[in-house]
């Protein structure tokens, strides 16, 4: 005997339920024997399935072909919901976790809290009404399950669905003129997007990136795509090892973005105007830029470095052996701070990864020579801020040169955007016109400053030790002038 498997035997009373239902709703009856649209596409509706009348949602008595009676507003008739009655409908049933329940779903009931907080419930031009209502991205009669590939909020046809108003210029210049409306053009050209196309479901679409129900806008701090959030956004995925498997691509990204200098700066110092992943990434056209154009995205940031690298001579030795030119010295997600350390001839310096005394000597000597001259710089600043220090807890008034520690630190960054320029020259013109003879001037004026304290302490002090003697002469004086008046009495 051939085994009924339980599916079989559910689909089976879900036809059955499906057949009495449209035996007993007469407005189904009706509009089916009319033939109309909204009842062919009602027949595929996960409602019709869950045996859901139409006067579930537009009202009156399905039970009677009497047009009046089932049409009658006293029977709670609505007609054509209209505005915001199309999401009051939906509501009704999804925001009522007991009659989810009863019929079998396990959808959240926490929608309507959500749109409420997005970006899509700010008032429509009519005023009278929200901009999106449930039928907007769900459809109206035809509404089947988020994980059917016929619905409009399935993964692969999400971008299409948002397109439908965000590509109108006219409909979204209503709304926020300063908005682009070439999104989904970029999604497309975006790995994200040509991975969606091909069919690939598991492709980050636009409800990844901004969320669902709870689309707020990129300037409201609880947004996913807040520079802040956006790290977090992206390593859902892009952390999670088991999901990228496939792709073959590091899923250690987040992690060393956290320990950069971008990171840190982002994400510690909550610094806005740090780099997140979609400032090198790009936002809708997110894709990894290419070997060559790779100092282009840096240097819409670190102008002058890219414009300084692009005129040295490893401009033409790194096109020649394909590096990529930023990266190949500072790395791309686990980008550290520039220090001296980077510089030189030493074990962990980046000169070393290319230059030795055996192999490209000229830059070998070079960076030595730069690490020598910055290092020598760094004490210099150093000493120079003890003096002042020193001079300031003695009470000298000692402003100025305070203040010119601040062009010698302005020297240390301008060696550090030079040094893209692998010219000794220019390096060494900074480090010793600048750097090292501010420096120099600091130390005069702070010990000059140091000098004249003890000057002054210690010439108190010997006019103190002087008038002292001359107190104790005068007081001698005096007695030995009263003892002569004694005598003579």
């Amino acid at each position: 005997m051939k085994k009924i498997s339980i599916s079989s035997v559910i689909l089976f009373l879900l036809l059955i339920s499906n057949s009495i239902q449209g035996q007993n709703d007469k407005c189904f009856i009706c509009h089916e024997s009319i033939g109309d649209n909204a009842s062919v596409l009602f027949k595929k509706d996960i409602h019709f399935q869950k045996n859901i009348s139409c006067s579930g949602c537009h009202g009156g008595n399905n039970q009677s072909d009497d047009m009046e009676v089932a049409m009658n507003p006293r029977n709670g008739y609505l007609g054509v919901p209209k505005g915001d009655q199309i999401s009051e409908r939906c509501i009704k049933c999804h925001s009522n976790s007991e009659t989810m329940r009863k019929y079998g779903s396990k959808l959240p009931t926490n929608q309507i809290e959500q749109i409420k907080n997005s970006v899509h419930w700010q008032r429509s031009t009519k005023g009278t009404e929200h901009i999106v209502q449930c039928t907007t991205c769900h459809n109206a009669h035809g509404i089947v399950s988020v994980k059917n590939p016929a619905s409009p909020v399935y993964s692969l046809n999400i971008p299409k669905t948002c397109s439908t108003c965000h590509n109108s210029a006219v409909f979204m210049h209503s709304y926020n003129p300063s908005l682009p409306v070439d999104q989904y053009q970029k999604y497309i050209t975006s790995v994200h997007g040509k991975l969606i196309l091909k069919g690939d479901s598991k492709a980050a679409d636009c409800s990844d990136c901004h969320g669902a129900h709870d689309i707020r806008k990129a300037t409201d701090v609880k947004s996913k795509v807040y520079p802040t959030n956006i790290p977090a956004t992206c390593s859902v995925c892009h952390s999670n090892t088991a999901y990228m498997k496939s792709y073959k691509i590091p899923t250690d990204q987040f992690d060393k973005f956290s320990i950069s200098v971008h990171g840190k700066a982002l994400l510690e110092k909550n610094d806005l105007n740090a780099p997140a992943c979609n400032s090198c990434h790009g936002n809708h056209g997110a894709t990894p830029p290419g070997v060559e154009s790779i100092s282009k995205v840096c240097g819409t940031c670190h102008v002058l470095n890219a414009e300084l690298f692009s005129g040295s001579p490893h401009k033409q030795a790194f096109d020649k052996k394909k590096y990529p030119e930023c990266e190949t010295c500072h790395k791309y997600h686990d980008i550290v701070t520039a220090s001296n350390e980077l510089l030189g001839v030493s074990k962990d310096a980046v000169c070393s990864k290319c230059h030795s005394e055996k192999e490209n000597r000229k830059g070998y000597y070079i960076g030595m020579k730069m690490r020598s001259l910055i290092d020598s710089l760094d004490a210099e600043i150093k000493t120079a801020n003890a003096l002042v220090n020193d001079a300031e807890q003695k009470g000298m008034e000692i402003s100025d040169a305070k203040f010119k520690l601040r062009d010698a630190n302005q020297a240390k960054l301008e060696t550090k955007t030079m040094v893209h320029s692998v010219d000794f020259e220019k390096f060494k013109e900074i480090v010793s016109g600048k750097g090292l003879k501010t420096t120099n001037s600091i130390k005069d004026e702070a010990s000059a400053a140091i000098d004249n304290f003890y000057f002054r302490r210690y010439g108190l002090l010997v006019s103190v030790l002087i008038m002292s003697i001359l107190a104790i002469a005068l007081y001698f004086y005096i007695k030995s002038i009263e003892r002569g008046k004694k005598k003579i009495k």
